[in-house]
């Protein structure tokens, strides 16, 4: 196999990021000229990503050691689908690290009991809908959850519902209420055909920003939300996580550290996460599409798409800021 020195690697990586594009929308430090040809080429491709979507594509992405931002749409909200199980396991170990919850009481999903760290592992790693909403109860409801985000800070992301209300609301079809039939024939052909609900999308119940998203991963991963054991617990199960294979994980080198959750609805695809880089540096990724008519393949790899440029940019951004 044939070996490069790191020049060779440093200057491929540089080279990737040279060309000027229009103007960056760009947060943190503020960067030298270099830096700023490498932000503008970073956006340009997350504009070209977004390009696959028929839909609206909205991507954040943020260095977690020195608050650099870089964002296509990232103050659009968007429905958070099952992206919005972050919130729900915050609020849950936040119950644990005011000593009112414990790790082993057992709550029923499906009429089984299970622990509350069985129904956390469930809810993260595989996405199970009666586990969260076992999980949801047990917090105090929707709102409770909601109060929780209020409390640490989060603007732009809001619960309204469990899962299972969240879902009854995305099979609504868009006629007039009372139009039972017209209704379930509407979510029937989104059903067979992954379209997308376009009333539900325009919904700001249940919905995030790819900024405020990230706030929330920052804070967790800061020790701004959780005392230090649950957030380990939090971030340890996200990185456990089965769903979304083809999404930020796709095209990162293999073995690439990712704690995230996904979310999928008709027409909807969503991945929120933390990539730990190869020094130990983290970057914060939101990547939400909605309103797609082109199907999961194409939202996959957006998603995709965006953690490897994203990847590849922060862990040569470094040294360019010192160019």
């Amino acid at each position: 196999m044939p070996r490069f020195s790191f020049t060779a690697t440093f200057l491929a990586g540089l080279g990737l990021f040279l060309a000027p594009l229009p103007t960056a929308d760009a947060f943190g430090p503020k960067p030298n000229m270099v830096q700023q040809t490498a932000q503008s080429r970073l956006l340009g491709e997350f504009a070209r990503f977004a390009t696959l979507s028929d839909g609206t594509v909205g991507i954040a992405v943020r260095d977690l050691n020195n608050g650099e931002t870089l964002q296509l749409n990232g103050d659009t909200l968007f429905p958070m689908a099952s992206t919005y199980k972050v919130a729900v396991a915050g609020k849950i170990l936040s119950l644990a690290d005011a000593g009112t919850l414990r790790f082993d009481e057992k709550l029923a999903r499906l009429g089984t009991p299970l622990t509350v760290t069985m129904l956390l592992d469930l809810m993260l790693t595989r996405s199970d809908n009666e586990a969260t909403d076992a999980l949801v109860a047990r917090a105090g409801g929707p709102q409770a959850v909601n109060g929780w985000l209020q409390s640490i800070g989060i603007r732009g992301q809001r619960v309204d519902s469990n899962t299972a209300q969240l879902l009854a609301r995305a099979k609504l079809g868009g006629g007039s209420a009372g139009d039972e039939a017209e209704s379930t024939l509407s979510s029937r052909l989104r059903d067979a055909r992954d379209m997308p609900n376009i009333a539900f999308a325009a919904d700001p119940r249940d919905t995030s920003t790819p900024r405020a998203m990230n706030d929330l991963l920052s804070a967790i991963q800061h020790g701004k939300a959780l005392k230090g054991a649950s957030t380990a617990m939090l971030l340890g199960i996200m990185s456990r996580c089965k769903t979304g294979k083809a999404r930020l994980v796709g095209m990162l080198p293999p073995g690439t550290p990712v704690a995230h959750k996904t979310g999928t609805l008709n027409g909807l695809g969503n991945d929120t996460g933390i990539i730990t880089l190869p020094d130990g540096r983290m970057i914060a990724i939101s990547v939400f599409v909605m309103k797609d008519h082109r199907g999961h393949a194409a939202r996959d790899r957006i998603m995709a798409e965006v953690a490897r440029a994203a990847y590849d940019y922060f862990l040569f951004a470094p040294d360019l800021r010192t160019a």
